[in-house]
């Protein structure tokens, strides 16, 4: 698990549609006077610089958030998030990429809290560094799933928990669903946004039934493939599950994805899905 990082990936089409959603998702939850608490169970470094050479590698920035950048006219929830990376690059070079960590922590007001949890030493250093001296944000160098149990339910009684997994292990898919029941028992009103790659049919497949036999209900599911269902190659896309969306997400979550899967897909193979998984 510790060899995965993140700096290879930063800023492609995975995370633009991690990071447009979690935007969407934090924006509708502060629009509530009460303040808020947010949990990142797989924080990373917080910050990508797209220059250095593990970034250089694969330049995955190509194939995302650099083509998104390109157009005009974004929906709602894209044009506050285009504005968050245009904000870390700010002489118009996509130098910089925001993680969750400086996404959620753009949109925390005064009385709102953030935790942080990585378990890769390096990393979590990084991350520390970034947020030293901030009240708001605290960083724990913890595996995610004790994360989890070591901080809910939060005192604010509102927020969200991001479970965001590198997907490098074994029987990773059947650890989340456990870890959430976990989780959703501790703190039942909270909103739980769990990012997820899309595998082979057989794999997504069970990871459905996995999720509906937590037996919790509400839960939003969101799919953005880039290939179809027998592609086999690399990941052909990638989704999130939503624990108790904000009211009507699931309708601002379609036109949003709707509009951007036509700007990253490029073979224009694959396609937008929302639906509810688990019903109120």
């Amino acid at each position: 698990m510790l060899a995965y990082r993140h700096l290879f990936h930063a800023g492609g089409y995975a995370d633009v549609f991690k990071h447009a959603l979690l935007t969407g998702l934090l924006l509708s939850i502060r629009s509530k006077d009460k303040p808020y608490f947010y949990l990142d169970t797989h924080a990373g470094i917080g910050r990508y610089d797209l220059k250095h050479p593990w970034a250089e590698k694969n330049r995955e920035y190509e194939h995302g958030i650099a083509l998104l950048l390109k157009q005009k006219d974004f929906p709602p929830l894209l044009s506050d998030y285009v504005k968050l990376v245009r904000a870390e690059n700010p002489n118009g070079d996509l130098h910089f990429y925001p993680g969750s960590p400086r996404v959620a922590r753009k949109w925390l007001r005064p009385g709102d809290r953030m935790v942080l949890t990585e378990l890769n030493r390096d990393d979590c250093a990084a991350a520390t560094k970034l947020y030293a001296g901030d009240r708001q944000v605290h960083v724990h160098c913890m595996d995610a799933y004790h994360g989890l149990k070591a901080f809910l339910p939060p005192p604010e009684r509102r927020g969200l928990v991001l479970i965001d997994s590198s997907f490098d292990r074994a029987k990773e898919f059947s650890r989340i669903a456990e870890a959430l029941s976990v989780a959703h028992k501790r703190w039942a009103t909270g909103c739980y946004a769990i990012w997820y790659p899309l595998m082979e049919p057989n794999a997504m497949t069970a990871f459905d039934q996995a999720m509906k036999q937590t037996n919790i209900r509400k839960i939003l599911k969101l799919d953005f493939a880039l290939e179809d269902e027998d592609w086999a190659l690399t990941m052909r896309g990638c989704g999130m599950f939503i624990v108790n969306p904000p009211w009507q997400f699931e309708d601002d979550a379609q036109a949003m994805l709707d509009w951007l899967w036509p700007v990253l897909s490029v073979k224009k193979t694959g396609g937008v899905t929302v639906s509810w998984l688990v019903p109120e």
